[in-house]
């Protein structure tokens, strides 16, 4: 007869087992899923803006991708739904390059579909945009109209030039300021001739005519 100490262990055994070929059942179909390749980069990148259509499109992946260019395709289109992908695509290890052709602008959107490294096909999609830059337009000029009445115009009067006025000589200005330094050495010259007249001639004259007056009383007495 079994004792119940030796049954658990048994089931203890029993219940460990059960619990890991559950989470084996749980496991096994998500391996192959979590296997698959994926996108990891691209050029352009998503959502990016670009100023013009370019070149081409590439895509990277986690790992290389199987198959060839019929297995591996990039549809790549416009907003009005134009085609601008030029040829198949060219597959290079984890790298698939597709030409794009033509001129597009807007929203344009990558469709891509390859064959995984486990060989499963994946796909999907993301878009960028062009926008085209604006062309520099010239300055509108402004011209007269028919109607419109030209408005006069302005002439320079040009000042008459200065005559340089010649300086006199120096002739000029002694014969001008001649009168003045005669005039008084006239005065002076008269006024020293009256001095010497009056001490010569009206001086004497009075002294005498003085002395004789008084000389007359004596000789009476």
């Amino acid at each position: 007869m079994t004792s119940p100490v030796s049954r658990a262990p048994r089931r203890t055994l029993a219940t460990l087992v059960a619990g890991l070929l559950a989470a084996f059942v749980l496991l096994v179909p998500a391996l192959p899923a979590s296997a698959h390749d994926q996108l990891v980069a691209s050029d352009p990148a998503a959502d990016a803006v670009l100023e013009a259509l370019p070149a081409q499109v590439t895509l990277t992946f986690s790992s290389e991708l199987l198959g060839d260019a019929t297995s591996n395709l990039v549809e790549v289109t416009d907003a009005a739904g134009t085609v601008v992908s030029d040829g198949p695509a060219v597959v290079d290890g984890v790298l698939l390059t597709q030409a794009l052709t033509g001129e597009a602008s807007g929203s344009l959107t990558v469709l891509w579909r390859v064959v995984s490294s486990d060989g499963h096909p994946i796909s999907g999609e993301y878009a960028f945009t062009v926008e085209a830059a604006p062309s520099a337009s010239p300055a509108p000029t402004s011209e007269p109209s028919a109607t419109e009445t030209p408005e006069p115009t302005m002439t320079t009067m040009t000042e008459p030039t200065e005559t340089a006025t010649p300086a006199p000589a120096a002739g000029d200005d002694a014969s001008a300021a001649t009168p003045l330094p005669w005039i008084i050495g006239v005065v002076v010259l008269l006024a020293v001739i009256g001095v010497v007249l009056y001490l010569l001639v009206i001086r004497p004259r009075r002294t005498g005519t003085d002395g004789g007056a008084g000389t007359r009383p004596g000789a009476d007495g």
